[in-house]
Parts: structure tokens; sequence; C-alpha cells
């Protein structure tokens, strides 16, 4: 599934989130099963699958990861969760290092510091994403796979600091 193509919008990282948003709305109120109950079952059931394709599409669409993967399933290049792109071996030591320095912080229970990584790693994933947008305007899509690694070594790492914040609130 394109799931811009299904949106109606145009293949490109840097889109305008609220728009699409507005899109998937407006499609989602056309497809509601409401709008079909005197519909033949064939005509229910289309509709049924446009929507649940149109739902897809906004999760895709509104993940910058699944949106890069999508972008480069689109130009060819197949990356899947599990089959990590190639990452230098300089990021990967730096994030072994992060992730040894934010279990320290967890052990100490020193949250301001968990907070401070956090803060750091969520300012790196935007400019990491700002990348992307820049990589996937210019037509070159064979460094970006990269990228897109580097984004989930981000989304782990905060999704790991989410459940520290929680444990030390407790």
């Amino acid at each position: 599934m394109n799931p811009f193509a299904t949106l109606g919008i145009e293949a490109r990282f840097d889109v305008d989130l609220s728009a699409v948003e507005k899109i998937h709305r407006d499609l989602s109120r056309a497809l509601h099963p409401d709008r079909y109950l005197g519909a033949g079952a064939s005509e229910r059931r289309e509709a049924l699958t446009r929507a649940v394709e149109v739902n897809e599409a906004w999760r895709i669409l509104r993940d910058p990861i699944r949106r890069a993967e999508a972008l480069l399933a689109l130009r060819g290049v197949s990356i899947a969760e599990g089959a990590e792109p190639k990452a230098t071996p300089a990021f990967l030591m730096e994030m072994l290092e992060l992730r040894e320095t934010l279990s320290d912080a967890r052990g100490a229970r020193d949250l301001a510091g968990v907070l401070r990584m956090a803060a750091s790693i969520t300012e790196r994933s935007m400019a990491t994403e700002a990348e992307l947008a820049r990589g996937f305007a210019g037509g070159d899509v064979t460094a970006l796979a990269a990228k897109v690694g580097e984004l989930r070594f981000y989304r782990r790492f905060l999704d790991e600091v989410s459940a520290i914040e929680e444990e030390l609130a407790a």
C-alpha cells in the first residue's frame, strides 16, 4: 500500500501533519459504515476495506520512521524493523555509551539527568528528521536508510526514558 496515494497527498517526508490529519478525518467520515447501511454487501465491504486502508495510511504517515520507510519502499529500498540498516561503528559506540549513562542515572535515581539526556536525544531525533526531509527532497536516498536506523535507536532510547520516568515517579 502507498499511504501517500491512499490519502491523496504528495509522497514526501516533510508533510503537514495537521493537513494530513484533516484529510484522514474527512475520508474516515465519508467511509463510515453508517453511510453505507442501505448499500449492498459488496459496497459496504469495499467501504470498510477502504476505511481500513485510510486508517493504516494515517498511522504510517504520522510516524516519521514508518513514513521514511514508506518513501524508501516507493524508491525500491526496503528496510523493515529487525533488519536494521548499518549504522557507523562510531554511532553504535556512542549509543552504547549513552545507554550506559542512562542506566547509571537510573540507578542513581537522577531524574534530572535522565531528562537532560532525553532532551538531547529528542533534539538529535528532530535534526535527523530534518536531514531525512532534505535527503528525500534532494532525490538521493542511498544514505537515508542509515538515518532511519538512527531514528529507531533514538525512539528506543526515549521509550526507555519514559519507562525510567514512570519508575522514578513511583
